[in-house]
């Protein structure tokens, strides 16, 4: 995305460029000249040489020059010109790399299970968003046997309660509906995000929606989750409730990669691996490995068989994916991954899509 030439002044910032990042450079450049020691400096006209303190028409473009009135700015634009692009480049490739900076700093890794306090994975099936208590647990302590303080195994039916707040089970989908509306009016982003996804798939009693599901994502992620942003952008990437548009679906496919989820990530790899972007493709690949993305990992591999990544490259995603199974491993865990097959699906906080 490139920026445009528009003003930086009075005007209305559109999320999905990056002439924000442009005048800010801008404003910071400007701001460099007014220290305290540049107080008594006094402003002249580009165009005219008047001296004054009410030389304050600034150019609206790059910011740098000054003119005593706008019948002055219009008579040196055509000299200005060329400086004020060079300007604007110069700023735009600055602001890119500053963004480059933030967009590929390694996230902070996922939240601990409150139970066990191990990280949670990041695959869906490995974890569980309980709409009684609003927490997510791992599925190992979700499905662990419940023992009493002797040590003895307590019945199924208590088995069949929450392993965090031990409030029993619903016993029906419209119990279930009913905790989760309650924890979305009690600002709960996970409820909000999962409500959204059953819009958005038309599951559980509710019709198909994309807008109403677009709706209760961007809440959640004002209230915290940011990995609905990945929804969001996956909206405006396929047209669904949304004109298609490429901008944007990068747009919040970064917020998303930048709070940390891997899913989000890996779909900014496979969209600069499209474009042959081999080295930023590489770089957002081996992020999300480092989280759990697994696709990610065999998308490396596919470019070291292509060419497009070397030996090394492969064999360090390999070991940071092993690291990441050191980091989430268990052995209650690894016995809910054995019996998954009779596990219930994972409410819907574990549909994120891609």
């Amino acid at each position: 995305m490139s920026p445009s030439d528009s003003s930086c002044n009075n005007k209305e910032i559109d999320s999905t460029t990056n002439d924000d990042g442009v005048c800010d450079v801008n404003d910071k450049l400007q701001n460099m000249s007014t220290t305290d020691k540049d107080k008594d400096i006094v402003s002249v006209c580009a165009n005219c040489g008047k001296e004054g303190d009410d030389i304050n028409n600034i150019c609206n473009k790059c910011k740098q020059v000054k003119y005593c009135n706008a019948s002055c700015k219009k008579k040196h634009r055509h000299k200005h010109k060329k400086e004020c692009e060079e300007h604007i480049r110069l700023a735009a490739e600055q602001s890119a790399k500053l963004h480059d900076i933030e967009l590929f700093k390694q996230p902070p890794p996922a939240e601990d299970c409150p139970i066990c306090f191990i990280q949670l994975p990041t695959l869906d099936s490995g974890r569980i968003y309980m709409s009684c208590c609003g927490k997510v647990i791992c599925s190992g302590c979700a499905f662990a046997p419940v023992y009493d303080n002797q040590g003895n195994k307590v019945d199924i039916e208590k088995q069949n309660e929450c392993a965090f707040c031990r409030v029993v089970a619903p016993k029906s989908n419209k119990v279930s509906i009913e905790r989760l509306t309650k924890r979305m009016e009690a600002d709960d982003a996970n409820a909000m995000h999962n409500l959204g996804m059953m819009y958005y798939q038309g599951t559980d009693g509710f019709p198909q929606d994309y807008t109403k599901a677009l709706t209760l994502w961007h809440r959640a992620v004002e209230f915290g989750y940011s990995a609905a942003y990945n929804n969001i952008g996956y909206a405006y990437d396929h047209g669904q409730g949304v004109e298609v548009d490429e901008e944007k679906a990068v747009y919040y496919y970064e917020l998303a990669a930048m709070g940390g989820d891997v899913h989000a990530r890996h779909n900014l790899g496979t969209l600069e691996d499209n474009e042959d972007k081999f080295d930023r493709a590489l770089k957002h690949y081996m992020i999300a490995v480092r989280g759990g993305e697994s696709k990610s990992l065999d998308y490396i591999k596919d470019m070291y068989t292509n060419g497009d990544a070397t030996k090394e490259d492969y064999t360090k995603a390999l070991q940071a994916y092993q690291e990441y199974l050191g980091e989430i491993r268990s052995d209650q865990r690894d016995k809910a991954a054995a019996f998954s097959d009779v596990y219930p699906v994972a409410t819907h906080e574990s549909n994120r899509y891609y």
